[in-house]
């Protein structure tokens, strides 16, 4: 077993530091979220979403609550289809191996050119797509449930615990759409890690930077988003 992985040390040892990076990137997105909500635009839209679903559900705005929660529906829709057919593509890769190999390696200087490290990159790639693809498809499951939620009046009069348990389900299910992009983001670095592990390690560092542009929260709204915070307190 160790003489058979021995050939891919190298671009094991760089995929283990790439998932590293990431994770140790998204935990920070995460205490964050918890620390000051208003830092990331994932904190802000869950302030946002919750004062959504008190607006719709106290005026009792039916159709701007179908209409918002299918243009979500739709958009989901339409990434897992994505991550379904990119998966397609992965698998009808594998049988051209042979000739794509020596063209995808003409840059890897120090990873394995072996034909089962191709597949094993391969085999990593469709596991984040499938990754994105579940994400995508709960996050629609949810939104069809807080489409049904979001209209039915509370009927033993535990108003505040209907709203709350509301947003909780649309946030859940933007959770699940957040996941599935950072999926699709990290498509990237494993689409370079084909080339060579250097590359892996290069492009997850310059996604990382690129993902922390589109997480933070720019300042010029902060003091504009504390007025969601303000309406969700009612949760």
């Amino acid at each position: 077993m160790i003489e058979g992985l021995s050939p891919h040390v190298l671009d094991l040892l760089c995929l283990g530091l790439s998932i590293l990076m990431f994770t140790c990137y998204n935990v920070f997105i995460w205490w964050k979220l918890k620390t000051d909500p208003i830092y990331t635009i994932q904190g802000a839209t869950n302030l946002a979403r919750r004062a959504w679903v008190v607006q719709i559900m106290e005026e009792k705005n039916d159709i701007l609550a179908v209409q918002t929660l299918r243009n979500a529906t739709m958009a989901g829709t339409f990434l897992a289809s994505t991550a379904i057919l990119l998966s397609v593509g992965v698998l009808s890769l594998t049988g051209q191996a042979d000739n794509l190999g020596q063209t995808w390696h003409a840059l890897n200087i120090l990873g394995s050119t072996q034909k089962n490290t191709l597949a094993l990159k391969l085999l990593v790639l469709l596991i984040n797509l499938f990754i994105a693809f579940f994400s995508f498809s709960s996050s629609i499951r949810l939104y069809n449930h807080v489409g049904f939620m979001i209209n039915v009046p509370c009927a033993d009069g535990n108003y505040s615990t209907s709203l709350t348990f509301v947003a909780m389900q649309l946030n859940r299910a933007a959770r699940h759409f957040h996941n599935g992009m950072l999926a699709f983001y990290y498509l990237v670095p494993l689409i370079f890690w084909i080339f060579g592990p250097l590359f892996l390690l290069g492009s997850t560092m310059l996604m990382i930077c690129v993902v922390f542009f589109l997480d933070r929260t720019p300042k010029l709204y902060c003091d504009y988003i504390t007025a969601y915070e303000q309406m969700s307190c009612k949760l």
